[in-house]
């Protein structure tokens, strides 16, 4: 007689991966879930940036000599001559750096907004924290470069990484993606409306009223976390200012509105021009930013602030004395530059706080011209380098409710908080009109992306021709009768029919409708199929994505194409309609509409 065997104890780890599974469906089922790893996300990248600016300022002091209370940008002169060498030494290191990271990761890193707008905000944790430390090494060594980028790829990787977990949808993946930048940014300013907005504008590409509350609250999260580690105070400080809203006021400030829009085309048109120099240049790509740093290294032995970001800098420029307009000239014309090389040969970072920077010279600079060429205005020199940095900043790196709560949360001046929203929504508009792209959209333009911002395109690049059509397409030799055409197709069998030629390449379209009412007649009855091609020369590719597919079928006026190897291999490998096209990219944006209104989140509460 057999014994029945005791039942099993669960071990403990069966009990552990139920709750691992039971959470991640509460996260996945509930609003309030998404909200909760937001939170964790916005923590994660308030710690992430408070790391990432104490290891720069840690490198400053160590190699400037600095007192450990002043900044690198503020220094009038270098402690000694050869510390204009650091730079040059800080790109060696990173070049051999970067070419190790090369051989051991091949594939290309993706930023945030490249990673929601294409790949469903999925993004490599360890690609994120190996740039982190890359722009590190560049801004700890003085290159021109601000930590931004570091914080919102760290940020938003760390975000990705706590979603992919979680096996969330595509949707709510790219949200919590854009918490994690909206977290970094609130933290790295100490203003929470600012990173939610950066995360709405840059890294989402989109506001929804179902994405405010994550993404918020990462932002808040952000700030906190920031605030109780010892940094997240406002950049700047509060400051205000007496301007009156009056027309000469509004002209002016329209003026150097314009000003900035194209010193900020200027400025990442150099970009690009010195960055195709030294890709054009003998000098080995590892060894281009230790090139660029000699440059740089050059430009602080005139003066040092044209290091690092510039935050020292532009402090002494908000609340420090007037200077001379020779010197704003020179440190505008210094600072772009330095910018200028240190992305253009290879120093990691962005122009997030350059370009703060070099809005507020901007602005300082055309109020000293101001004071020049007629009489004064009521209009301060801050209140120009505050609407100067909002707008240049716009132009670099998009965002023109980004900039306009980023002056609001630090100055604490509403009225002058206007005058920025109407400067930057001009400059937005002059910027979108005649360059297309911000600074970090226009670089993934320069290598072969179209996309001007984080909204999700993914999906339409994944919806080819070659998943679309039907394999199983019907064929005929272009060379037989009608007569033996309409017997082997009868009425209702088909709509279309692929003709080629003995080789099986393609020759055009058959209508079987057509070919039935010509049976009337024997003559034409004759005939051969090629009398009833229709688009000889028009056929789809399968890598064609569901939007240019849908292009070629409105400009060829057919219902159906059929699918050739490649433009040069005419080879029939199958058969699309336009009516299984359009209602794919119909539920696709349907899919998309939901996301936007949270019907997911209304359905299923």
């Amino acid at each position: 007689m057999s014994v029945a065997a005791p039942p099993a104890i669960e071990p403990k780890q069966g009990v552990l991966a139920r709750f691992v599974m039971r959470l991640r469906v509460l996260v996945r089922q509930e609003e309030i879930g998404l909200i909760t790893l937001s939170v964790v996300a916005g923590a994660m990248a308030g710690a992430a940036v408070t790391a990432l600016s104490q290891g720069a300022r840690l490198l400053h002091i160590a190699l400037y000599g600095l007192d450990g209370q002043g900044s690198l940008s503020a220094m009038v002169t270098l402690h000694n001559p050869w510390q204009a060498a650091i730079p040059a030494l800080g790109g060696l290191v990173l070049g051999l750096v970067s070419r190790l990271l090369a051989h051991w990761r091949r594939r290309r890193p993706v930023d945030p907004i490249e990673a929601n707008a294409l790949q469903g905000g999925r993004m490599s944790v360890t690609d994120s924290l190996l740039i982190g430390g890359q722009t590190l090494i560049s801004n700890g060594a003085g290159a021109s470069v601000g930590l931004e980028a570091a914080y919102t790829q760290v940020g938003s990787g760390l975000a990705s990484y706590l979603g992919a977990s979680f096996n969330l949808r595509r949707a709510d993946l790219r949200t919590l993606v854009g918490a994690g930048s909206a977290g970094a940014i609130a933290a790295a300013f100490g203003a929470p409306l600012t990173g939610a907005f950066y995360a709405f504008e840059l890294i989402i590409g989109s506001y929804t009223p179902f994405g405010l509350a994550p993404v918020v609250a990462a932002a808040i999260s952000g700030v906190l976390v920031s605030r109780a580690l010892g940094t997240g105070d406002s950049f700047i400080g509060q400051i205000a200012s007496d301007v009156t809203l009056q027309g000469g006021t509004m002209v002016a400030l329209l003026l150097l509105s314009l000003a900035c829009a194209a010193i900020g085309i200027g400025i990442m048109r150099l970009v690009g021009l010195i960055e195709a120099l030294f890709k054009r240049s003998p000098v080995p790509a590892f060894l281009q930013p230790a090139a660029g740093g000699v440059v740089l290294g050059a430009l602080a032995l005139i003066t040092p602030r044209v290091l690092s970001a510039g935050h020292g800098a532009f402090a002494e420029l908000i609340h420090g004395v007037m200077p001379t307009l020779l010197v704003l000239a020179l440190t505008l014309l210094l600072k772009a530059l330095a910018s200028a090389v240190s992305i253009g040969s290879g120093f990691r970072g962005g122009l997030f706080f350059a370009s703060l920077y070099l809005g507020g010279l901007v602005g300082k600079l055309f109020y000293a011209l101001l004071l020049l060429v007629g009489p004064v205005l009521p209009i301060d020199d801050t209140t120009c380098a505050i609407v100067g940095m909002a707008a240049l900043s716009v132009t670099i790196v998009g965002g023109p409710l980004t900039m306009s709560f980023l002056a609001l949360e630090t100055t604490g001046d509403f009225p002058l908080s206007i005058l920025i929203l109407a400067a930057a929504t001009v400059v937005s508009v002059i910027v979108r009109r005649t360059f297309g792209y911000s600074f970090t959209t226009w670089r993934l333009h320069l290598r072969g992306e179209s996309i001007k911002s984080g909204q999700d395109v993914g999906w339409i690049r994944g919806l080819t021709v070659r998943r679309l059509m039907r394999p199983d397409v019907d064929t005929i030799f272009a060379d037989v009768s009608i007569a033996t055409f309409v017997a082997t197709h009868p009425l209702g069998s088909t709509y279309w029919v692929v003709a080629t030629d003995p080789f099986g390449r393609y020759v055009g379209m058959v209508s079987v409708a057509e070919a039935h009412q010509l049976t009337s007649d024997p003559e034409r009855a004759k005939d051969h199929v090629t009398a009833l091609l229709r688009h000889p020369m028009t056929a789809l590719t399968p890598d064609l994505n569901i939007r240019e597919a849908a292009r070629l079928f409105e400009q060829s006026e057919s219902e159906a194409l059929a699918v050739t190897e490649s433009t040069t291999d005419r080879s029939v490998i199958g058969l699309l309609t336009e009516a299984h096209v359009l209602r794919r990219y119909t539920e696709e944006l349907d899919k998309a509409r939901q996301d936007l209104t949270g019907e997911k989140w209304i359905g299923e509460g």
